[in-house]
């Protein structure tokens, strides 16, 4: 699929000078950021929602003991 972007200009040339010393192109670098900062930024979005749902009291939460006893972990 085909996506196109604006970047700023310092940006820009700042791919621009690391693909042309490296022999890499631009598109490599980006599908590099992209397949990398994806993850983190799945993991924060989906985090922090779960956190707003529990500061909302829609999430439920369960304290250690609890855990640790439907676990049979208790000493």
């Amino acid at each position: 699929m085909a996506t196109s972007i604006r970047l700023a200009p310092e940006i820009e040339q700042r791919l621009d000078r690391l693909a042309a010393q490296t022999g890499r192109t631009k598109a490599f670098y980006l599908r590099e950021l992209i397949e990398q900062g994806l993850q983190d930024l799945e993991d924060y979005y989906l985090a922090n929602g779960v956190r707003e749902r529990v500061a909302n009291g829609q999430e439920p939460t369960y304290s250690t003991a609890d855990v640790r006893k439907d676990l049979g972990l208790e000493n």
